[in-house]
């Protein structure tokens, strides 16, 4: 049995992988990581391995690698390379890639055989172009749905917000806000789809993130919601370095 992690900005997603699926799965704020080995991992099997990816911070990997002392386990945190799991890595310098974009890539590679674009919307929203050859031609990083929020709330005088609906046409600030965000985001994603295969129809997204749901809708398909992805990815990329 592996348990796996994916240590994000806001959230730490977990699942316990075994040969016959997933035994159990969680998450809970960055927050509230000092109760997890009460409150969610109290009475869990030990595993035999601990593998994830962290891309928030040093402290946070103190504090999670404090909950597994009970089982005196320590995990191997992902790095990206060059190539793994029928991906290969196009980035400039491979290890600078984020190992949760890295993890979804792969993971992605497992659920589409032709190329797709995978969207992580999170904290940040990233957007990764995957060609039909599995490989990773670069991507996007820009403000998740709430930061996009966030900074026009902070950095403006009178646009306040909360309340908002999604509409075509925004007769109201709150919808404007509101929908403006979406359209941002979405108008990104179909942009990289754009310049990966021309034709949508021949170009699957492939979603994952808290966000996931409110763009799921306001795009073209094929589109694909998978709510585990990266820890998806993790399991690949544990079974790729299985003696780590």
């Amino acid at each position: 049995m592996i348990l796996l992690l994916d240590v994000g900005n806001t959230r730490l997603k977990w699942a316990l992988a075994s040969p016959r699926g997933w035994l159990a799965q969680g998450a809970l704020s960055n927050q509230e990581i000092g109760t997890l080995a009460l409150s969610q991992w109290q009475n869990l099997p030990r595993p035999l391995r601990v593998v994830g990816v962290n891309v928030a911070g040093e402290a946070l990997r103190v504090r999670i690698e404090g909950q597994l002392a009970r089982w005196r386990l320590w995990p191997h945190w992902l790095r990206p390379g060059a190539q793994a799991g029928g991906v290969r890595n196009s980035y400039a310098q491979p290890s600078q890639l984020g190992p949760d974009r890295w993890a979804a890539l792969v993971a992605a590679r497992r659920q589409v055989p032709g190329a797709c674009v995978v969207v992580n919307a999170g904290t940040a929203l990233t957007i990764d172009a995957l060609d039909a050859e599995g490989v990773f031609r670069g991507g996007l990083i820009i403000p998740g749905l709430n930061l996009m929020r966030q900074a026009l709330a902070a950095n403006t005088a009178r646009l306040q917000v909360g309340g908002g609906l999604f509409q075509e046409f925004p007769t109201n600030t709150a919808d404007a806000i509101h929908s403006g965000t979406i359209q941002a985001a979405c108008g990104a994603v179909d942009r990289l789809r754009h310049l990966l295969g021309g034709d949508h129809s021949e170009v699957a997204i492939i979603l994952s993130g808290g966000a996931a749901p409110e763009l799921q809708q306001r795009l073209r398909p094929p589109v694909l919601c998978r709510e585990n992805l990266v820890l998806e990815g993790v399991e690949v990329l544990a079974e790729v370095e299985p003696g780590r």
